[in-house]
């Protein structure tokens, strides 16, 4: 299969075995993927991944052989699916506690240990996958993922109306968790640096500030999806004393943070990232979510590296890749 492999640099390679399902496991043709800042953060030697990346992608199973009967029909066959991509062993006591995206077993799909989606094929188990209703189209359907992620905020900490929120950063993952919070009805700000993106927000009601420094403090909920490090800092500052702040920036390197004062403080300092999809495609299907305005380009897997090249540019939203397509 033709699929884009990443080992120092990434290269497109004609000829890259086609991956065989373990049982348990499904083999699915992948439609379209999303490139993510994670991915273009493992080019640069995050995680020093080897292998396949990509994690955001709508696809069709092809093979899904039942646990019980390899030769009965599994009801996702040649269904859509999209795909949570943690993969975790279902057995260890982190597992059995029910927090399989923390197993210390797992492989992730195109970040650690499993080939992820940028090919014409890959594998996950049967339970990490999730039907796509009819009515949502590819370009929609794959920003399950992200979306998920932006709706564990709403798993990991209450939201009341009557909270102050400001969400910092107005890329990707940022606008959809503005978007998200913005459905509690929370007193909500979005602070960015790029009109056209808080125009997004804007037209969906969203109070949106260009300067974080025009923003007052006293927040009740920070979410920090900056991806720099200097987001912390502008959290701390906008966050009240026994506030929260939501962390979903992964910073490369250390990042220069004031821990006594979070004491003093008592701020509640929250990580988060993956989270559920049912949640996810119910907001996608009954568009309480806006998310084709996030889409800036669009290139067949041919043309992959371009797209990673476009997808890297400062300021770029999503950029989706077409895994089949004949040129």
């Amino acid at each position: 299969m033709r699929a884009l492999l990443l080992d120092q640099e990434l290269k497109l390679v004609e000829n890259y075995p086609t991956p065989e399902p373990p049982p348990g496991e499904a083999l699915v043709r992948v439609s379209v993927t999303g490139v993510c800042n994670t991915d273009l953060e493992l080019v640069k030697g995050y995680m020093q991944f080897r292998g396949v990346p990509g994690h955001e992608f709508v696809g069709v199973v092809e093979q899904a052989p039942s646990a019980e009967e390899a030769d009965t029909k599994h009801p996702l066959e040649g269904h859509r699916v999209v795909g949570e991509i943690n993969a975790a062993c279902g057995a260890c006591p982190t597992c059995q506690a029910s927090r399989p995206t923390h197993c210390p077993h797992r492989t992730t799909l195109g970040i650690e240990g499993r080939d992820g989606a940028f090919a014409e094929y890959l594998t996950l188990p049967i339970r990490n996958l999730h039907p796509v209703p009819d009515s949502l189209s590819d370009e929609v359907a794959v920003f399950a993922e992200p979306l998920a992620a932006a709706c564990e905020i709403l798993e990991q900490v209450h939201v009341r109306p009557t909270d102050r929120v400001v969400v910092l950063g107005d890329g990707k993952l940022g606008l959809l968790c503005a978007q998200v919070l913005a459905l509690t009805g929370c007193d909500l700000t979005a602070v960015g640096h790029h009109q056209a993106k808080l125009d997004i927000l804007a037209r969906r009601g969203i109070h949106t500030a260009l300067d974080e420094k025009s923003v007052g403090g006293g927040a009740d909920i920070v979410v920090e999806t900056t991806g720099n490090p200097g987001g912390y800092t502008a959290a701390r500052r906008l966050v009240r004393p026994r506030g929260v702040i939501v962390l979903k920036s992964t910073y490369h390197g250390p990042v220069d943070a004031d821990l006594s004062m979070v004491v003093v403080d008592e701020i509640t300092l929250v990580g988060s990232r993956c989270g559920p999809f049912g949640p996810a495609l119910r907001l996608l299907e009954r568009g309480l979510v806006e998310v084709t305005s996030l889409i800036q380009a669009r290139y067949p897997l041919s043309q992959a590296i371009t797209a990673f090249e476009y997808a890297s540019r400062p300021g770029t939203l999503k950029v989706l890749i077409d895994c089949h397509t004949t040129n």
